[in-house]
């Protein structure tokens, strides 16, 4: 497929900080490495919360509040930053990281030097009215130029021209990941939420596995996958090696998984309110625990009462509810194993939300796909 030939926002328009980029030969090679990932999950169990009445309220609404992290964007990003638009829509990016330290390490395979990295990220636009939310992945291979961005210790961290997405989560953490973002879209974020992915595994067990449907076998060693085509609750392992998978599905790609994430997330939503949380407090609890441990937030919404109030507005938005598609892109002529944001196909997304509306089909038609969309769904 071709790429956009005319640099512009978040397309680097120069040599990167290695070198000039050179045009590659031959077929696309699947990209090999071990791969982490997570997804919104938090909210929608914290918003359970409220049933546990009785003489233990207060201790249970102190032991989660303990369990949150969380990062001031606001102080860390200042005022050079999209106007925050007050039309009823709210803008979360939702992260999906390891630490590759401690339990992450150990699911991991990585090295235990406490570096951190981003393989997931999400826009989730809650449209007016709390009834539809339009979701839209960033690929972590794009090709960007990273904006100069001060973390949440006040460490300055220089722009970088021609590095890929994620680098901005590893340089600067959740603040940099939130000001390239920004940098992309236009579009001020009003809220951040990162899951880590050992914290992931565990919820999924928690709520007793998630049923997806395969139309293909699925094989990756490396993220311990094996299905064959069917129906099958996943386990929290299982579902962890399901999002983490692009060698056992379509082209081999980053743009493959993102539409298996995808699909997981629309299955994870439409069973996670049937799993008896709300008959059963203990259970409930125990959701709440490992929920509240597995994520990060920023400064708003880092109490138990925050996410309960943010979680009840999001209830009533179910799978048919939620439009999701993948940023557009294009394979990348100078490097067949990146991609580069297709400019006016993403200037219409961009548009879409902030005019508070829903995404136009056209804007991913003709764009980079990984050719995974069918493979998983809900049964």
């Amino acid at each position: 497929m071709a790429a956009e030939s005319t640099p512009g926002p978040g397309i680097p328009g120069a040599p990167g900080p290695t070198g000039p980029r050179r045009r590659a030969r031959g077929r696309r090679r699947k990209p090999r490495g071990r791969r982490r990932t997570g997804v919104l999950v938090a909210a929608w169990s914290a918003a359970g919360i409220v049933v546990l009445g009785g003489t233990g309220a207060g201790y249970v609404y102190f032991k989660l509040n303990g369990n949150l992290r969380s990062v001031d964007i606001d102080q860390a990003l200042g005022t050079d930053r999209p106007t925050k638009v007050d039309d009823g829509s709210q803008n979360i990016l939702v992260l999906g990281s390891d630490t590759r330290s401690g339990a992450n390490d150990k699911l991991g395979g990585g090295t235990d030097d406490g570096t951190a990295r981003s393989d997931t990220a999400m826009i989730v636009h809650v449209h007016e009215g709390r009834k539809k939310a339009s979701v839209v992945s960033v690929p972590r291979d794009t090709v960007i130029d990273r904006p100069a961005c001060t973390d949440a210790d006040g460490d300055e961290h220089d722009a970088a021209s021609g590095v890929m997405f994620n680098s901005a989560y590893s340089t600067g953490g959740a603040a940099c990941a939130v000001k390239t973002v920004e940098s992309i879209t236009g579009i001020r974020m009003d809220h951040y939420l990162e899951v880590d992915f050992s914290g992931f595994q565990k919820l999924i067990d928690e709520l007793g596995g998630v049923e997806v449907t395969t139309t293909q076998d699925i094989q990756d060693p490396d993220s311990h996958l094996d299905l064959e085509a069917g129906t099958h609750r996943l386990t929290g392992e299982q579902a962890l090696g399901l999002v983490r998978t692009r060698h056992g599905v379509g082209d081999g790609s980053d743009l493959g998984r993102i539409q298996l994430q995808q699909a997981f997330l629309k299955a994870l939503v439409e069973q996670v309110k049937d799993v008896g949380l709300f008959t059963s407090p203990k259970k409930l609890y125990d959701v709440a625990d490992t929920a509240t441990r597995a994520v990060t937030t920023d400064s708003d919404l880092a109490s138990v009462n925050s996410l309960v109030s943010f979680a009840g507005s999001l209830k009533g938005i179910g799978p048919e509810d939620m439009t999701m598609v993948t940023m557009p892109v294009q394979y990348d002529p100078a490097d067949p194993n990146r991609v580069i944001l297709a400019e006016k196909q993403a200037d219409s997304v961009w548009k879409a939300l902030k005019n508070d509306e829903r995404i136009p089909r056209s804007a991913t038609e003709g764009t980079a796909t990984g050719e995974a969309k069918g493979v998983v769904s809900a049964p």
